[in-house]
């Protein structure tokens, strides 16, 4: 009877922890892209909405499970899609290719950023006071250059994201901002980083910047120290960083998205 007992309350752990995955498709110039969301079991007027944008390799499963994580933590969890429709890379070339449309087109990239965005909104509990942003690697750099050209959101998170991008204009930026940095990240120079904090200090913009000991490129992703191995990049995952970003992304939305 006891063994019985624990076999169900294990059931039901899990059950209570699963959350399914729904598409969300928008359009651009004619392309479909089709992102996803997960959403918590109980919503309310207090429940908030965070968009999440993959890293350079496409909308796979890691941000994935990151929206099923932050669905079970109470919030609408929406995968933010911006290459099209089951569009992925599974090496650094493709995936090179891929991003560097966006990069050099960034106009197009907040145009597929704010279609998402307004797809968001058509989800039932979301509210459009209550939105913040969250990338990782090229999807980290794709929020905060959308945040600098206006999209209407309270906050954006970057996770190990470059930093280049439009400069400051701070009638448009209108988000808090977070940067979680690996301190060790190769593929984001220190002059990125000084002329962003110039960039942002000059502007009066509410901003966070913090450095992870010991971090390089893609150290929230578990799957990225295989993947740096395989291809020779630098690129691997820091368990306390990880875990450190994240609490401190927790602590920034609860201040900042009211």
């Amino acid at each position: 009877m006891k063994k019985l007992i624990l076999l169900l309350l294990t059931l039901f752990s899990v059950n209570a922890f699963s959350q399914e995955l729904k598409p969300l498709t928008y359009n651009v110039a004619e392309k479909t892209y089709t992102g996803y969301y997960a959403s918590p079991k109980k919503i309310s007027e207090k429940t908030k909405t965070i968009l999440i944008v993959h890293e350079w390799w496409g909308l796979n499963a890691y941000p994935k499970e990151r929206a099923k994580q932050l669905a079970n933590e109470g919030f609408i969890a929406v995968c933010l899609d911006l290459y099209g429709t089951n569009v992925t890379a599974d090496n650094p070339n493709d995936a090179g290719k891929l991003a560097s449309e966006l990069y050099q087109n960034p106009k197009l990239a907040y145009d597929i950023f704010t279609s998402g965005l307004n797809a968001a909104k058509k989800i039932n509990g979301v509210q459009s006071d209550k939105i913040a942003a969250i990338g990782y690697c090229f999807g980290g750099n794709m929020v905060l250059n959308a945040a600098k050209m206006g999209a209407p959101i309270d906050a954006v998170v970057s996770f190990h994201g470059g930093l280049a991008g439009p400069a400051v204009d701070k009638q448009k930026l209108t988000a808090a901002v977070l940067i979680c940095n690996g301190a060790a990240d190769k593929f984001v120079p220190q002059t990125e980083i000084d002329n962003l904090i110039s960039d942002f200090d000059k502007n009066g913009v509410n901003y966070k910047f913090i450095n992870y000991v010991d971090a390089v490129h893609a150290f929230t992703n578990p799957n990225s120290t295989e993947v740096g191995k395989k291809f020779g990049i630098p690129i691997a995952y820091n368990e306390a960083a990880d875990k450190k970003s994240y609490q401190d992304f927790m602590k920034f939305v609860k201040e900042n998205v009211k």
